[in-house]
Formats: C-alpha cells, sequence, structure tokens
C-alpha cells in the first residue's frame, strides 16, 4: 500500500465517521488514521453472534483476531505498522483510537459464526490443529483428511496448543491402552467418550478418572484432554467463582479439574449447564453498563478419589471411569510416559478419526429403543458398538447407575425414604411432604442435609426423583389433597423389578441365615457341619473332627438312643486332619441296622454297639 492511498483511505474512514481532520501546515494523516485504514485494508471486520467484534485476514487462514484487548488484532496491527513505516512505533493513544473506530465498523457488518477447535461444516466435521498456517482435519463418513485451511472461521486463545497432524502409523488404539490402566470395559468406554468429543453439535457427559493414590488419574486426564485440545494447562484446580469459571470455559474446548474432594453447589449446577450449553453475561468494560455473553458448550474432565455427595442432576451427567492400582513393579516414570505418549500422540489421533468416520457413516441409521439421559452421546454410543462389536452402552448404563447409587448413600434422607418405600405394599404410599417427614425413621442427631420442614422435604425429593427412579422408585406429585387444604401428594410406588429384586434378596437370606457361627460353621467356606450325636460328650476346640474350615464334617446319626457312643477324640474317624469326615455314602451296624464309618477294613458294626 503506498503513502498516498493510505493517507486517502485514514480521511475517508474518518469522514465516514463523522471526524474532519485538518490539513494545515503540510501534515499527513493521524497515526490513528493510517493503523484504521490498514486494518480495513487487511482484515474483514465483523462481530461474532454473541457480539463480540473480530477481525480475519483476508489473504490468510481462518483464524479470528479479536479487537477488544491486546492480543488479538491490536498487537499485529501495531507490527504491521511499524513495518510499513520504516519502524516507527504506533502510540497506545492512536492504537486505542484506532480500535475504537474498527469497532464500529464490524458492528455495521453481518453477525458470523465462530468455532473453537472443532466445528461441524455441512456433512463433515472439522477440527482445528492451531498451526499458525491454519490447517486443519476434516472428517465425514467417507473418511479423513489433511487440509491446508479451513472452511470455517476458527478463534484461539492463549491456553491452546497446536494438535500434531495424525498419521496412520500402526494401532492407535492399541498405542493409548498401553498408556492407561483401567480395564477392557473402561477402555472401550473412553475410546467412545473421546470420538464423541471430536463431534461438537451435543452434550457430553464429564469423564471422571476415579481411583485411590496411585493410579494415574492425573496423568490419564492430561493424555485424554491432550489428545482433544491440547493446552500448556490441561488439569486446573476448581474455579474460586463462577467468573473464574466462565473465562477457563469460554477459552478451552476441553479441559480438566484435577484432584476434585468436594464439589459445592454453584459449581455443580455451572458444570451441568456447561454440558449441555451455557451463557454467562458478564460486564463488557469496568467503565460502562455494556455487557457480553460468554457462550460455550464443553467437554469436560475430572480426577477424583471421592468427589463426595454429588448432586444427582450432576451424577447423572458423569462417564466414570475405574484406575486400578499400578503395582511398583510395573510403575513407569514420568518422563518415559511423556516419550511414549509424544511418540504415539498422531498414530492415536489418526486411529481415533478413523473410528470417528465409521461413526458418522452408520450414524444416521441407528435409532435407539430406549433414550436414557444424554440420548444424543447413547446414540455414539450404540454406533461404537455396532462399528466395534463393544458394549459400551450397556457400561454406560452400568456407570449412571453406580453414580446415582452413590448419590443416594450420600443422602440419608433418600435412605430413610427408599426404607419407607421398601416397606410398604405394592401399592405404595401417597403422603404429604409433612407425613414423609413424620413417618420416615428419622435419627436421633439430624445430619446436616435432613430438610428441617415440609417445604425442604418437598425441594429435595423434587431433586432426588430423577435417582430414585433409577434404582426402581416411580415419584409423582401430580396429585392433590383434598379442600380446602389441597396440600401437594406424593404417590411413591417400587417397581414390580425391584419388589422382585428385593424379595429374591430376602429369599436368599433366609435360607442363609439358619447357618450361624453358633453352629460351628463358616458360611463363607460351603461347609456341612455335623450336629453333636445325642448321648455323645461336648467337643472342644482341640477335637478337629468339627473344623469345617478344612473339610466337610459327617452329618449327624439320629434317630436312635440305642447306642451309646464313646468320646471321639482326633484318634478316631473325626480326625479331620487323617482323613476325608464323608462321603455321603455309609455301611449300616449289623447289630443296630444304624449308618456308621468303619475306623479299620471289615469292620461291621459299632464300637461298643449293645445290640450286638
Amino acid at each position: 500500500m503506498t503513502d498516498q492511498n493510505t493517507t486517502d483511505q485514514a480521511r475517508a474512514i474518518l469522514q465516514d465517521n463523522g471526524i474532519d481532520e485538518p490539513e494545515s501546515k503540510g501534515r499527513g494523516p493521524s497515526q490513528a488514521s493510517q493503523l484504521a485504514a490498514l486494518a480495513r485494508e487487511r482484515y474483514d471486520l465483523f462481530m461474532s453472534e454473541d457480539g463480540r467484534p473480530y477481525a480475519v485476514a483476508k489473504d490468510g487462514p481462518m483464524t479470528v483476531f479479536a479487537l477488544r484487548g491486546k492480543a488479538g488484532l491490536r498487537s499485529r496491527l501495531s507490527r504491521e505498522f511499524t513495518d510499513a513505516n520504516g519502524g516507527s512505533v504506533p502510540s497506545q493513544s492512536a492504537l486505542a483510537d484506532a480500535m475504537t473506530v474498527l469497532e464500529g465498523v464490524a458492528a455495521d457488518a453481518e453477525p458470523r459464526q465462530l468455532h473453537l477447535r472443532v466445528a461441524r461444516h455441512e456433512e463433515r466435521i472439522v477440527v482445528d490443529l492451531a498451526t499458525p498456517e491454519g490447517r486443519c482435519v476434516t472428517i465425514g463418513p467417507d473418511g479423513w483428511q489433511r487440509e491446508p485451511t479451513s472452511p470455517v472461521l476458527f478463534r484461539r486463545s492463549g491456553a491452546m496448543k497446536p494438535l500434531p497432524e495424525p498419521i496412520r502409523e500402526g494401532d492407535g488404539l492399541a498405542k493409548l491402552q498401553d498408556l492407561l490402566n483401567t480395564d477392557e470395559e473402561g477402555f472401550h468406554l473412553l475410546v467412545a467418550w473421546l470420538v464423541a468429543c471430536f463431534i461438537p453439535d451435543l452434550p457430553h457427559p464429564i469423564l471422571t478418572f476415579r481411583g485411590e493414590q496411585g493410579t494415574g488419574k492425573s496423568y490419564a486426564a492430561k493424555m485424554v484432554i491432550g489428545l482433544v485440545d491440547p493446552s500448556g494447562a490441561p488439569k486446573r484446580t476448581a474455579p474460586r467463582d463462577i467468573k473464574a469459571w466462565a473465562t477457563q470455559a469460554f477459552n478451552s474446548w476441553a479441559l480438566c479439574l484435577d484432584n476434585v474432594s468436594i464439589i459445592p453447589d454453584w459449581l455443580s449446577d455451572a458444570l451441568c449447564r456447561a454440558v449441555t450449553g451455557d451463557g454467562i453475561v458478564d460486564r463488557a468494560l469496568y467503565t460502562d453498563d455494556d455487557v457480553v455473553v460468554l457462550e460455550f458448550r464443553r467437554v469436560l474432565a475430572m480426577t477424583t478419589i471421592d468427589a463426595g455427595a454429588l448432586a444427582g442432576d450432576l451424577a447423572e451427567r458423569l462417564v466414570t471411569i475405574e484406575l486400578h492400582t499400578i503395582p511398583d513393579a510395573k510403575r513407569r516414570e514420568e518422563g518415559e510416559m511423556d516419550q511414549a505418549y509424544a511418540d504415539a500422540h498422531a498414530s492415536i489421533l489418526a486411529s481415533l478419526f478413523d473410528l470417528l468416520a465409521k461413526v458418522l457413516k452408520v450414524l444416521p441409521d441407528v435409532v435407539l429403543t430406549e433414550r436414557p439421559r444424554m440420548a444424543d452421546f447413547a446414540r455414539i454410543l450404540a454406533a461404537v458398538d455396532q462399528v466395534m462389536e463393544w458394549k459400551t452402552m450397556e457400561s454406560y448404563k452400568a456407570s449412571a447407575r453406580d453414580a446415582v447409587a452413590d448419590v443416594l448413600d450420600g443422602e440419608p434422607f433418600a435412605q430413610a425414604v427408599v426404607a419407607l418405600v421398601d416397606g410398604a405394599g405394592p401399592e405404595g404410599l401417597s403422603l404429604t411432604t409433612q407425613q414423609i417427614l413424620d413417618t420416615v425413621a428419622t435419627p436421633d442427631k439430624l445430619p446436616k442435609k435432613w430438610p428441617k420442614d415440609s417445604t425442604r422435604a418437598g425441594g429435595q425429593l423434587k431433586r432426588l426423583a430423577p435417582a430414585l427412579r433409577t434404582i426402581g422408585i416411580e415419584v409423582d406429585d401430580s396429585q392433590r389433597g383434598p379442600a380446602p387444604k389441597r396440600q401437594r401428594l406424593y404417590k411413591l410406588t417400587a417397581t414390580a423389578e425391584r419388589r422382585s429384586a428385593a424379595a429374591s434378596t430376602a429369599s436368599s437370606g433366609d435360607e442363609k441365615g439358619a447357618v450361624t457361627s453358633g453352629n460351628g460353621v463358616d458360611a463363607g467356606m460351603d461347609a456341612v457341619a455335623s450336629t453333636p450325636t445325642p448321648g455323645a460328650p461336648r467337643m472342644d476346640a482341640v477335637d478337629a473332627a468339627m473344623d469345617a474350615g478344612l473339610f466337610a464334617a459327617s452329618t449327624s446319626h439320629t434317630g436312635s438312643d440305642q447306642c451309646v457312643y464313646p468320646p471321639v477324640d482326633a484318634r478316631d474317624a473325626m480326625d479331620a486332619e487323617m482323613h476325608q469326615l464323608s462321603n455321603g455314602v455309609h455301611p449300616k451296624c449289623v447289630g443296630c441296622g444304624f449308618p456308621f464309618e468303619p475306623l479299620e477294613p471289615g469292620q461291621t458294626t459299632h464300637p461298643g454297639c449293645d445290640a450286638v
């Protein structure tokens, strides 16, 4: 661009915005005018759909630059101005004036949609590799391919790092499995979750790595997030407030909260909203009343030993992967793991994109007969199962049930309600919340979460209803009591499946109930102990015959008082260390006719039988 063109464009911009710049004393246009002209020549200016001004180079990658802040268009424009003016550096006031003018220009343009890391374009998915050249990968039903530039606009943040270009080099999924210490079922579910992470227009459940210390939770989370959205800080501590959380979530497609020990209510709600789509309103500047909206739907993960009592709606949005303890002999150094991960990264991406292409091909024909919570994600699992012949859908449902059960275990009031319903008949109960509070078993010392009145009890029942339905207890609050009070009635009913399972458990317990420590049997060993024979002396621990932990003892001789049995000691047939006590077949005594166990070959009578 010539100096005269710059001057003319600068004056035109000022006139368009109602500013007349004097040309006295031979001075040219100001730095602000030149900066504005330079930007309009080289960039398209527009507003995003959430009302933020951006610019994109006319002859460059489809990567946008924010007009607000120092790291976006402002710094690029400053460098370009310096290069075009022989090293002359623009002043901060000139940059500020120019950016104000450019925001006005952007406001007049048609809003455009921006994406972060992944995007949907027609029938294909576009993954931004975040390289300076703007390279990307597109995936469709026919496969994937690398592209020099993106067909859609991407924005980037300082938290993002480039993804390596995928390369088909061996079995990437096998390489990933070698870096993790979960079982086959958990690994399959993790792979299905990773495939879903590259599909932007659906809610993604929160991946939760759970295990005791030394299971590699944090490193596993770092690797998994790095596969989807590499970052200088893939693991974050729990944010202190909603604004800090919004800033983190807005600037990363995927992020992980590490070592979560407790989740406050506000963060639980924020995580749920981030899964399904969230928008947070904040002030644009502290000097005025203008606001901006941060809109995002994110891929989330967290690591925990035990996150405490989760809220029911959050528990239903989890995919839990259990990690096993790593034996010291198999523990690997972090440097070795880093190198193995770096070497396998490109291959793992290629295998994931191969699987994603197959999923996109069969997905239109996948129809769910049952739609669980997070139904869009469940369709992805069904497609993965169809392609790979896995059972990730069953694993996901089991994981959700376990998470709900953990929630109910942490809710004393919920446990009391469950016990109340299980004790009722097949018709269930129809009670007001006050009647429920009066009827349930109340602890002597009320727990912190125990409802203090009927209003709070109703609120808890509403919140717990989805979790209760998961374990087979239906909650219906659509009925009202008689006039004039017309109080809300809660109908609580156990499903037929739950009643059947409870009956089966009770029956099994009754069968085993007859076996107690009082009869000398360890029920866990499946032993059958003998009972004392009438007339025989009592046995003590010295008599090895009753040691059911070693052998199955012989059954007692009953039904006759005619035989007098001598004391039994370790030299007799009851010596468990010398003989097998019972094989179920015994000869009959020729004297009294009752079965007996011979002590020596050819013996035909009980020792000391009076009938002989």
